[in-house]
């Protein structure tokens, strides 16, 4: 039967709905951080591939930034080309967002706006929690 609610198809991803509590929350947050799969480099090796080296120049323009050595603004560049990169590659390989409250198990199918959302929003919480750690450190000169 249709939920009508839900606005595409719903979606069972492997860890939603099996295992304890901590296996289900240790899934998920590899799921938020890691947004590749197996199937999709067995499908997209070539975009697969540009996105593992983009995500490591993103991750050097982090450490340059904790070194001190990039500005803010940089950074901020860095880390929005990433966002906008790991929308199509979520899109390819994890085509699915969280449909009711963060603690359900409803799943459903990706449109491109609900991808640019999930990412966009995840990624600022991400930036800002970074951005907030290494300023308290002491090591982001802005």
């Amino acid at each position: 039967m249709v939920d009508p609610r839900m606005l595409t198809e719903p979606v069972h991803p492997p860890y939603a709905a099996e295992g304890s509590l901590l296996k289900r929350l240790a899934a998920e947050a590899w799921d938020h951080l890691w947004p590749w799969s197996r199937s999709a480099f067995q499908r997209q090796r070539a975009v697969q591939a540009a996105s593992l080296a983009l995500a490591a120049a993103a991750s050097v323009a982090w450490v340059l930034a904790a070194m001190g050595q990039l500005s803010a603004g940089a950074i901020i560049g860095w880390w929005f080309g990433w966002s906008v990169f790991e929308v199509l590659v979520r899109l390819g390989a994890k085509p699915y967002v969280k449909e009711g409250p963060w603690w359900g198990r409803r799943y459903r199918r990706a449109s491109r706006m609900d991808m640019v959302c999930y990412v966009g929003f995840k990624n600022l919480l991400i930036g800002a929690a970074l951005f907030i750690g290494l300023k308290s450190a002491g090591l982001l000169l802005l």
